[in-house]
């Protein structure tokens, strides 16, 4: 940016999506590259409190562009260069803003990012599918630079030996594989290690259960997410995820049966027993009149979401994952985290985000499973019937 600013006259604007100070932006590294490049006011650059003037009337803006909306962005029509730094982390509403008004002729949106999740705004329009007329996409890593430093490589060495969950993710441009303090980080790991997460097949001889965390039917409503499997002795085979948003009930039925999941149990959390005000049916209602067997799983009361992710956790070792048709799922739960208060250091309980519906409903399953009882073991509640082997009480003959 700073070699095309002394062409003159080139307008520049850095851009985050949120920017609350300019701590947080590009200044601070544009400052120390132009010192050490010798250019200052004697070359036509001037560096001043929120902007920097470069030669020929140019300049370089910093902005946030959650503070925009479709009137403010137009002051930064006619400008030649957008950098979006942590691209990443730019909403979709902010890319579509954006694009439209930095095209003027020979104009250039500049994009750097380490890549995140596939579903990011960012990766979607440069990195699956095809891409924008005209775009180049460079992908530079640590072993691209021939001047990378010996105290990097000892941090890599160490990511590589401390955090091998979190190293091609940090080091080589990976997607995010498990959100670094996700509840069941270790797990996953450990699952990954075990070749517990590939091919799962279907016992055709046992039931297939389905468990669910409600959702509605609105547009901004929360997913409906259901997680397939069965028990097998002592196993938890997870075959399937599913996942919608503001689905009617029926779709959830249409995709259960295309499945092949005609019969299969239906478990749900206690609220799936809750009536709708206006046509007074409930979940529980609607699918057991489409044919399914449905049990309700009570309330567990106070700190229910913690006692969710403990029995998971202990059950993790268990489980066994389809890993193509689960993809979804496990995308959430490698990131389902507890929300963090960073000024005083303490866990807030889960985050409530997009993984925390995944989360619920796996967390059901894992509330719901009861281990196989030994051969001859009497279920539960059970009470052996009082009778007299000789005749009326008392009267032993």
């Amino acid at each position: 940016m700073i070699l095309r600013a002394l062409d003159g006259g080139t307008r520049s604007v850095c851009v985050r999506e949120v920017q609350r100070s300019l701590i947080q932006s590009a200044k601070r590294l544009l400052e120390d590259k132009l010192i050490g490049m010798g250019l200052d006011v004697g070359a036509g650059f001037r560096v001043l409190k929120d902007h920097i003037e470069t030669p020929g009337d140019g300049i370089i803006l910093f902005q946030g562009m959650a503070e925009h909306n479709a009137e403010s962005i137009k002051s930064l029509e006619n400008f030649d260069i957008a950098w979006v730094e942590e691209a990443q982390t730019l909403s979709a509403h902010s890319l579509k803003l954006l694009r439209p008004t930095i095209r003027s002729d020979g104009s250039e949106l500049w994009f750097s990012f380490n890549p995140r999740r596939k579903n990011d705004p960012v990766d979607q329009l440069l990195r699956q599918g095809e891409i924008p007329t005209n775009s180049v996409v460079v992908k530079a890593n640590w072993e691209d630079n021939p001047w990378f430093p010996s105290v990097l490589e000892q941090e890599r060495l160490d990511c590589l030996h401390m955090e091998p969950d979190q190293y091609e993710h940090i080091w080589n441009g990976d997607y995010v594989g498990i959100l670094k303090g996700a509840y069941f980080a270790r797990q996953m790991t450990i699952a990954a290690k075990e070749n517990r997460i590939g091919n799962v097949s279907r016992d055709p001889l046992l039931p297939v259960k389905a468990f669910i965390d409600i959702g509605g039917t609105g547009a901004k409503s929360d997913a409906f997410s259901m997680w397939i499997a069965q028990f097998v002795g002592r196993e938890i085979r997870v075959l399937d995820y599913y996942e919608a948003q503001g689905q009617e009930l029926s779709d959830h039925i249409g995709w259960l049966r295309h499945n092949n999941y005609d019969d299969a149990q239906i478990f749900l959390p206690h609220d799936g027993a809750t009536k709708d005000k206006v046509y007074r049916v409930s979940y529980e209602s609607a699918f057991s009149e489409a044919g399914y067997y449905v049990k309700v799983i009570p309330n567990q009361g106070t700190g229910a979401a913690s006692k969710r992710i403990a029995e998971a956790r202990r059950l993790f070792s268990m489980m066994w994952f389809d890993g193509k048709r689960c993809t979804g799922g496990l995308d959430a739960l490698r990131w389902y985290h507890e929300k963090q208060d960073e000024i005083r250091g303490i866990g807030l309980g889960p985050d409530h985000d997009w993984s925390s519906h995944a989360a619920d409903a796996f967390g059901l399953m894992c509330v719901a499973y009861e281990p196989p009882r030994p051969q001859g073991a009497r279920p539960p509640g059970y009470k052996r019937a009082m009778g007299n082997r000789y005749g009326r009480a008392g009267n032993r003959k």
